[in-house]
């Protein structure tokens, strides 16, 4: 077995004036436990040794906690890979993906083009709409404003790479407003999501979840709450509920934040009646350190009242990893039909992790995760996908679930 360990922050770094040796030192643990235990590596193109020799490099002119931070950052930048994060910022931080945004963006054929706009939010308000192409952000042509955003250290700029750093133009900084220049159907627009309020840093939902009855079918909507314990009473209290209706929609759509496990079993056990995997994990740092590969499989046990009708799992593009995770135990339980786009794709399980001299947290993936079929739970896709291409008017997608479960013998 391996072991992780993790430092907690001592209670006076904020206080201590800090030496350049510890900040080498603190640099030299986070290189070393991403060496060992990021469990991606070989998806990426990022030459990682090489990362150490470029910041390390620029240690010497470190003399602030804020400027540490900073190289941190653009370290981890590195890996391209949104499920890996430091647990602090600075004003001027780009806004994490895929919680911080509200529009996601792909290049095709040469061109950057929406694809899914966050229901609720400034994008949305302003009329950003898939399909849109963008031009520049904040008055910067997408061609300057990408290269910055790339690792140095990448042996090639894949096109995983390119899409992490077209997402983060479009996220923006937490400290400034941004302008979008987009072209739709001939026209150049200038929208600010932004205006009058920064919703992205001030975001406020009603309550841990939203729920409702659609004539005979019933609906729960999970607000970024699968983090949060107290959803696993209300969550049972609202399905209670709903006992008696003929199929229910759970819409996983505003899930970006991830959230743990123990939420999700608790949510998944009321809908079985025996106990049954629903996801298969892989410990990349054992079998780095010493060849021997560790595989398991995570149980859910029914729980409660099960509820016994027809289920359909709504997600997209921010349905976030334990999301993400809870959409494909639905799918090995076999209860229910999982609707909409591609989610957010993050990889892999999070730990966390604390640098001794500066208190500075980060978290990096360091297992593998599966669907029970061995697929790699990012690679997971609705069976039934719907892509709402007007957010803000209809939505296409809970229309589609409602007429299937009323449909449904």
């Amino acid at each position: 077995m391996v072991c992780l360990l993790v430092f907690l922050p001592a209670p006076l770094h904020a206080q201590t004036k800090l030496t350049p040796e510890q900040y080498q030192q603190d640099f030299e643990y986070f290189w070393t436990t991403l060496n060992e235990n990021y469990a991606y590596f070989d998806k990426k193109q990022t030459d990682w040794g090489k990362v150490r020799t470029l910041y390390a490099a620029q240690l010497p002119g470190i003399t602030t906690k804020a400027a540490f931070i900073r190289l941190l950052e653009n370290a981890l930048n590195e890996l391209y890979d949104t499920h890996a994060s430091l647990s602090t910022n600075l004003p001027d931080s780009r806004r994490l993906l895929p919680t911080g945004t509200d529009v996601w963006a792909q290049f095709r054929q040469g061109r950057a083009v929406v694809v899914a706009v966050r229901a609720g939010f400034g994008a949305e308000r302003v009329g950003v709409r898939p399909g849109m192409e963008i031009v520049a952000v904040n008055d910067v042509p997408l061609a300057q404003a990408l290269p910055p955003l790339l690792g140095q250290a990448l042996k090639t700029v894949d096109e995983a790479a390119r899409e992490v750093a077209l997402n983060q133009a479009l996220a923006g900084t937490h400290n400034t407003p941004r302008k979008l220049t987009v072209r739709a159907q001939g026209r150049t627009l200038e929208l600010y999501p932004d205006r009058p309020v920064a919703q992205l840093e001030n975001m406020q939902y009603p309550a841990l979840l939203e729920s409702r009855q659609l004539g005979s079918i019933g609906y729960i909507k999970i607000n970024n709450s699968l983090g949060n314990n107290a959803l696993i009473a209300a969550f049972d209290s609202t399905l209670n509920a709903l006992r008696a209706t003929a199929g229910l929609v759970l819409d996983l759509r505003e899930t970006p934040s991830g959230g743990n496990t123990t939420v999700a079993r608790a949510i998944m056990g009321r809908f079985i009646t025996r106990e049954q995997p629903y996801q298969r994990h892989e410990f990349a740092a054992e079998e780095r350190a010493f060849g021997i590969k560790r595989s398991t499989l995570e149980l859910v046990s029914p729980r409660g009242r099960p509820y016994s009708g027809p289920v359909v799992v709504l997600v997209g593009r921010w349905t976030s990893s334990m999301g993400e995770g809870l959409t494909i135990g639905f799918d090995a339980l076999g209860r229910a039909t999982i609707m909409g786009t591609e989610m957010a794709r993050l990889n892999g399980g999070i730990t966390s992790f604390w640098l001794p001299n500066t208190g500075v947290g980060f978290n990096i993936p360091t297992e593998r995760l599966y669907h029970v079929n061995k697929m790699p739970r990012e690679n997971f896709v609705p069976a039934q996908r719907i892509t709402d291409e007007a957010p803000g008017t209809v939505d296409t997608l809970l229309e589609a679930a409602v007429k299937q479960l009323r449909n449904a013998k």
